[in-house]
């Protein structure tokens, strides 16, 4: 895609489907003449204009509105065109094949846009940084209110700014050290007048700060998933129900009634968690039902964190508590290290049913306890905020992030040796700023821009 980025590119912008009004975009060097040519006059520049869309022969395909952004004051920084039609599909797929015809004669060959091309070129044409790019995506994909409020900011800049900050600081540290090597003779200890250490050490507190806030940013946008586990009719589909505040799955008192995964997102505080209710875990002859207790499995060994449910009238059952404790054993064996398992006891309102002394008591009939469940959710998510102030984050900013606290660490080390080995310590610096920059895209592959920007719709 990056090797084609000169071309004129167009596509329709709008989702697919009916709907009130559509829009076909265009963006490339010197689109003026097509767009005098298709509108029959020229177009102020930042104007709308009102007018009828004229196919060969004359005749109106639609009257909208059309709109004329010279580069570089545009979303691209290129010439962009923007038609406003009607937003049926046929209309607008007449607009785009009108642009297409007229293209030849006015301006090198117009061709169909990739995903997220127009996005791309906005980045490379340096109107937006890699960070900025990724939260217009994620503003789109957006599952909470919170989540669209944190993306806003990322696209406004906030969080490139921190990645600024860093980038300044540890740019002058570098400095520093690059001095001390170019210059070994001096009498001057470039590093001890200056404070590195110190230098060093308000960075990586910087940068621990920022750490924190992009974790609870990416939090925003992919959630935890959280797997509901335990024996049939201990109440996991009533519970699922309860959470989602809709009957989403089927609740029998028969045991078994639960023969795949359902799940369901919900939102916690602007965090979403996606719950998934599972077949009950037992020995069984059932066929189906063994797929639907392997899937169970499979699902609770790529949990986030498992809600291990029991049901509060079934406790004192030597049987059922010898069910518990197996599925407890097989749950440490099958669990990555670090995923949390939350004991809750289900059928609190039963009457005389003692509760228990550990876990969280609840019940999915009446409502009780499930406050406490979501904060306890909350918890287990790692949500330590609100989400004022935050920026959307990705897997990869995280990735990028510690990646830069490991070559400070290693820094800090090297600075604090009795005999630092400075060309070591320079190198560390070095790629930590590699890593930094790797995030607003001042070093980035074309590999990793073309799989970000193929996840964009088309007219985006």
């Amino acid at each position: 895609m990056l090797t084609q980025h000169q071309d004129p590119i167009a596509a329709i912008a709008t989702a697919p489907g009916r709907g009130a009004v559509g829009i076909v975009r265009l963006s490339g060097r010197g689109l003026a003449p097509l767009a005098q040519a298709l509108c029959g006059r020229a177009l102020q520049p930042r104007h709308a204009h009102y007018l009828p869309f004229a196919d060969a022969q004359g005749q109106a395909i639609d009257q909208g509105l059309a709109l004329f952004f010279p580069a570089p004051h545009s979303y691209t920084g290129e010439d962009v065109l923007e038609l406003q039609a009607h937003g049926g599909p046929v209309v607008l797929q007449l607009l785009l094949a009108r642009c297409l015809e007229l293209a030849p004669a006015l301006l090198p060959p117009l061709r169909l846009a990739q995903p997220g091309e127009f996005t791309q070129r906005a980045f490379l044409n340096g109107k937006i940084d890699l960070a900025q790019a990724e939260a217009i995506a994620d503003l789109i994909d957006a599952s909470t209110s919170a989540a669209a409020r944190s993306a806003a900011r990322s696209l406004a800049g906030a969080f490139s700014q921190e990645i600024e900050g860093l980038r300044a600081a540890l740019v002058h540290l570098r400095m520093l050290v690059e001095a001390t090597l170019d210059f070994p003779e001096e009498d001057i200890d470039f590093l001890h007048q200056a404070d590195a250490r110190g230098q060093l050490a308000q960075l990586q507190s910087r940068l621990a700060q920022v750490l924190q806030h992009a974790r609870q940013g990416a939090l925003l946008r992919e959630g935890i998933k959280v797997v509901i586990a335990g024996q049939p009719n201990a109440g996991k589909s009533s519970l699922l129900n309860a959470l989602a505040g809709a009957e989403l799955a089927i609740v029998t008192p028969i045991a078994g009634t639960t023969r795949d995964k359902v799940q369901q997102t919900i939102q916690i505080e602007g965090v979403p968690l996606h719950v998934i209710d599972t077949a009950g875990l037992r020995e069984s002859s059932d066929a189906v039902e063994q797929i639907g207790i392997e899937r169970a499995w499979d699902a609770i060994a790529s949990a986030d964190a498992v809600l291990f449910l029991h049901d509060l009238t079934r406790a004192a059952s030597a049987d059922y508590a010898a069910a518990d404790a197996a599925i407890a054993a097989h749950l440490a064996q099958r669990l990555p290290a670090g995923v949390p398992v939350l004991d809750c006891w289900n059928k609190a309102d039963a009457a005389g049913v003692p509760l228990p002394a550990a876990g969280l008591a609840l019940s999915a009939r009446t409502g009780a306890g499930l406050d406490a469940l979501r904060q306890e959710l909350l918890c287990l998510a790692g949500w330590q905020s609100t989400a004022e102030g935050l920026y959307i984050a990705r897997e990869r900013h995280l990735q990028a992030l510690q990646g830069v606290a490991r070559h400070l660490g290693q820094a800090q080390a090297e600075l604090t040796a009795d005999s630092p080995a400075l060309d070591l310590l320079a190198e560390e610096l070095r790629l930590a700023h590699h890593q930094l920059c790797s995030i607003t895209g001042e070093f980035s592959s074309d590999d990793l821009l073309g799989e970000i920007f193929s996840s964009f719709c088309i007219g985006k």
